[in-house]
């Protein structure tokens, strides 16, 4: 049996390194990301009938883990980083094959030259993510209302509030102005669930962070009770 796979295609998403990608799909609907279809699977009748779902599954790899070694137990940020479970009780990508899975929304289909792109909204891919498969969703198949959650029953709540200084401000209202229509948006959807290590959540302390989503690096501070955007930087 043949247990290799092809790239089918390749993800350009907002989130251009692993510190901020939310946790899970849907979480951040501000998110958009372009889902490149490399030939020779770019071919339109390949999608044909696609853009009549709503949302897509999507197939891909967590290429970003540098090491080789997969974990039989992990510590999941939804218990505070700090017990472990079952690899396979998890969605962790230190996993014996390094295939992810996530549900977003598909806004359109570009078909021209170029091939074949998929612009997708809601995901929790890291730049340039490799895709090894697309599938349609199926609310009556894939939505299990008696379904049980285990320790991630309920969707996270939100309880940071997200501030911005004057200057962090300025510059996103220039910046929607050039390209970047929801970027005020996406920086509160992907801060709000404070994308810092569990443990360090648990810390009152003043702290300085960044972010980085699409060529800029948001430059925050933890306060007492909420995340100071202070600044927006290009990297």
């Amino acid at each position: 049996m043949d247990s290799t796979f092809q790239h089918i295609g390749i993800i350009h998403s907002c989130f251009t390194e692993k510190f901020g990608i939310p946790r899970q799909s849907g979480l951040v609907p501000e998110a958009h990301a372009e889902v490149e279809i490399f030939p020779p699977y770019n071919r339109e009748e390949a999608f044909r009938r696609l853009e009549t779902f709503s949302h897509i599954w999507i197939l891909f790899i967590f290429h970003a883990i540098k090491t080789k070694e997969w974990k039989p137990c992990v510590r999941p940020p939804r218990l505070g980083g700090n017990q472990k479970i079952g690899v396979f009780a998890s969605r962790s990508g230190f996993r014996p094959n390094r295939i992810g899975l996530s549900a977003v929304k598909l806004l359109t289909i570009a078909k021209g030259d170029s091939g074949i792109k998929l612009m997708i909204q809601g995901g929790d891919f890291l730049d340039q993510t490799p895709v090894l498969d697309i599938k349609p969703y199926l609310p009556y198949a894939d939505a299990i209302p008696s379904a049980t959650g285990g320790f991630a029953a309920e969707r996270p709540k939100t309880k940071i509030k997200i501030e911005f200084s004057s200057k962090a401000r300025s510059t996103c209202i220039e910046q929607e102005k050039q390209g970047y229509p929801s970027l005020h948006e996406l920086i509160v959807q992907t801060l709000s669930s404070d994308p810092r290590p569990a443990y360090h959540s648990q810390k009152p302390l003043r702290k300085k962070f960044g972010v980085k989503l699409y060529h800029f690096n948001i430059r925050c501070e933890i306060m007492d009770d909420h995340i100071l955007v202070s600044e927006i930087e290009n990297c």
